[in-house]
């Protein structure tokens, strides 16, 4: 053995302290192979998370600090907990000290708790004898956000801590009898979906119409991309799985000309407007790459010139609700993307060397008007979202708007400044290698520290939610089984070399379900991919909808039929990490690939495996009888539409690109400026660009739409 081999071996000790900070010493490949995890890896991830271990010495250390460190306060950091099920808490104070314990309810009163006979030996803490009280909490609770007091001593010192009681099942609203129950949608990369009157890309006007449309189809939502916030300038980040933060909206999607203040504009502002308007609408109809740079560079200062006009007392008001409604959250946004605006790299007063409290005091007072005018952005962009929400609804949809949750955000992004302490450093985020990308994946984002998760009464996610869900009827969370663990990739490594870390999902889980409850809204978990079994099992309990893919349902290498698809999932022919369905018959995900260099064994190979996939796929649509006897391209995505429909999925989403025949893919995961990756816009399979216009006329579109509806009802 080597010294590097050395080097790699795990102690017991590491082992032991890797599993008590959720760290995983090993794993399970996707080819099922059996993984061992290095130490190097292990220590670099405990040191994001401020444990010690490079040495065999600090690694007792921090397994003593581990074991000690609920002892050494007298409340849990926060306490989640499922209506119905009765729980316990422990409560640590001085042995022989008196404690009582109540809970603050989140809509007035409180709740005297009762303390249980569960005796626990006193232990030694820091040169003192602490003890251990238990206390129940009642099944009745009500769900919502509250506050465990402990009243310690005869001083009746008082201690707090985030109670959440979360629902044990997020129920499904009620969906279309005719379709025995079930609903379907469809789903757009909104940015690429224009109509004549956008600003060069898809926007919430856009998103309006799009809401429309699909009530008057039938259809019971609309799933888009992630509308996260992205940088405040250009150069802006394309893709939507970057975003600055994943709290707030991306004020590139405002229509400035649906903003009521434009009406009293005067003439001379007016005009300029115009020609701002004109001077961008020439490229709705092109097909080339989108430029979000381009089009940010006319809208963001028409948008300043609507904002400096004023309001009336009364909008004003609205605004001035709507910031504080928001509170410190969007304060902070705000304030990042004024600094943003004026500072770069070599003076960034961020940083966390620059940054102090009486810094960010400063920059708040010297940016306050830049403050204020990246604050009224988001008030507009969330009034526009309300409308398409508002018009889904009118329309007839049952759900109205999903939309996407990324998995995380930009390395150097708002989040990554007013998260800070939450935030992982020296981690990204990623996936290890599987079939489609042979690499492992490396997204470049910074991981959410489960401790300081639990430390923050899961206020991060929390707030993110709730805002995301403040105007629509679903939320799609991209890789949920980041709630559950994320493989962390420590700097410098490759996207292999990482490790799965676990989260505590009983409480992200609750969280994210209490607060779509409290929404009304449907959650769909993205559980593609490496996923354990049993978590797919959880989520379905807790009343999470799953997700199916057609190319990745298969049993013994062949389709899955779709009597055997599970019934709680959102099923689709396709996703946005693939081509459209009908470049994908064609073979262009192999093409591009090899193309970019991004296949780790020969073309050829890969080749067969998609011509064979294909086949196989073609033979199931067949046994079936959903194919004639010499199907064109359209007849076989409508074929594999209804295969899809024929599964007891309560809900089936349709691309808007395969609805249109687009071949090209919106993303290539593994590159960056290799692609143009969320660029592309909507277009047929001649690369005709297709406008929201041109939607309710389009031959293909409603042919698949029909193709569709029929079948559902006559599984009905």
């Amino acid at each position: 053995m080597n010294d590097q081999d050395k080097s790699d071996v795990l102690s017991d000790s590491l082992r032991a302290l890797a599993a008590a900070h959720g760290v995983a010493t090993e794993f399970w490949d996707y080819h099922g192979n059996h993984r061992a995890v290095s130490a190097g890896t292990i220590t670099a991830v405990l040191a994001a998370m401020d444990v010690p271990a490079g040495s065999p010495r600090e690694v007792e250390r921090s397994l003593a600090a581990c074991d000690l460190a609920p002892w050494r306060r007298v409340l849990p950091p926060s306490v989640v907990v499922t209506a119905g099920i009765e729980s316990r808490v422990p409560v640590h104070v001085p042995d022989g000290e008196t404690v009582h314990l109540r809970v603050d309810l989140e809509d007035g009163g409180s709740r005297a708790l009762e303390q249980v006979d569960d005796w626990v030996e006193p232990r030694l803490v820091d040169g003192r004898s602490i003890g251990r009280a238990t206390f129940l909490l009642p099944i009745d609770l009500p769900l919502g956000w509250h506050t465990l007091v402990a009243t310690v001593g005869s001083g009746g010192s008082e201690v707090g801590a985030v109670l959440a009681v979360t629902p044990a099942v997020l129920e499904i609203p009620q969906l279309r009898d005719d379709l025995g129950h079930r609903a379907w949608g469809l789903m757009a990369q909104l940015y690429s979906v224009r109509s004549q009157r956008s600003w060069g890309i898809g926007d919430l006007a856009d998103l309006t119409e799009l809401t429309s449309l699909s009530g008057e189809l039938g259809a019971d939502f609309l799933l888009i991309n992630p509308l996260h916030a992205a940088e405040p300038s250009t150069p802006m980040t394309p893709s939507p799985y970057l975003p600055a933060t994943r709290r707030f909206v991306n004020p590139i999607y405002i229509r400035p000309e649906d903003i009521p203040e434009v009406g009293y504009l005067p003439t001379s502002q007016r005009t300029l407007l115009e020609w701002g308007i004109e001077e961008i609408q020439d490229t709705n109809t092109e097909p080339g790459p989108l430029d979000r740079d381009a089009v940010w560079d006319v809208k963001k200062p028409a948008l300043e010139t609507i904002y400096t006009s004023g309001r009336s007392r009364s909008r004003q008001r609205a605004f001035e609700r709507f910031r504080r409604d928001q509170g410190q959250g969007l304060e902070d946004f705000a304030l990042w993307c004024a600094v943003q605006e004026k500072y770069d790299a070599s003076n960034w007063p961020l940083s966390v060397e620059q940054s102090s409290p009486a810094r960010t005091l400063a920059l708040r007072r010297e940016l306050a008007q830049r403050v204020d005018f990246h604050c009224w952005l988001q008030w507009i962009a969330d009034s526009q979202l309300k409308r398409a929400q508002e018009t889904a609804l009118a329309s007839g949809m049952r759900i109205g708007v999903m939309h996407d949750l990324a998995v995380g955000v930009h390395p150097e992004g708002a989040d990554a400044w007013s998260l800070r302490e939450v935030l992982a450093r020296g981690i990204s985020v990623g996936a290890p290698p599987d079939m489609y990308n042979q690499q492992g994946q490396d997204w470049s984002q910074p991981p959410l520290r489960p401790d300081v998760l639990a430390e923050q009464g899961y206020a991060p996610v929390r707030d993110m939610v709730r805002t995301v869900l403040r105007h629509a009827g679903a939320l799609r969370v991209d890789h949920i089984i980041g709630l559950f663990r994320l493989w962390w990739i420590p700097q410098g490594a490759g996207a292999a070399q990482g490790t799965y870390v676990r989260y505590d999902h009983e409480a992200t889980i609750g969280v994210l379900a209490l607060e779509a409850h409290r929404a009304g809204a449907i959650v769909i978990g993205e559980d593609l991919g490496t996923v354990e079994p049993w978590v797919r099992d959880y989520l379905s309990d807790r009343g999470i909808l799953g997700t199916s893919v057609l190319w990745f349902e298969r049993e013994n290498d062949r389709p899955l039929p779709p009597e055997q698809y599970r019934s709680l999932v959102l099923s689709t022919v396709t996703t946005h990490d693939l081509p459209p369905t009908a470049g994908y018959l064609a073979e262009e995900h192999v093409d591009l690939r090899d193309r970019l260099g991004l296949l780790t064994e020969p073309v050829a190979t890969v080749r067969l495996a998609a011509q064979v996939e294909r086949e196989r796929m073609l033979e199931a649509l067949r046994h079936r009888f959903l194919l004639p006897g010499d199907p064109t391209e359209r007849q076989i995505v409508e074929a594999l539409h209804r295969y899809v429909a024929q599964t007891p999925s309560v809900l089936i989403g349709v691309g808007l690109a395969d609805a249109v025949g687009e071949r090209r893919a919106q993303n290539q995961p593994g590159t960056d400026t290799e692609y143009p990756n969320w660029k592309v816009p909507l277009a047929d399979g001649g690369e005709k660009v297709v406008l929201v216009e041109d939607l309710a006329g389009n031959a293909r579109f409603a042919s698949l739409v029909a193709a569709l509806t029929q079948e559902l009802r006559e599984q009905a």
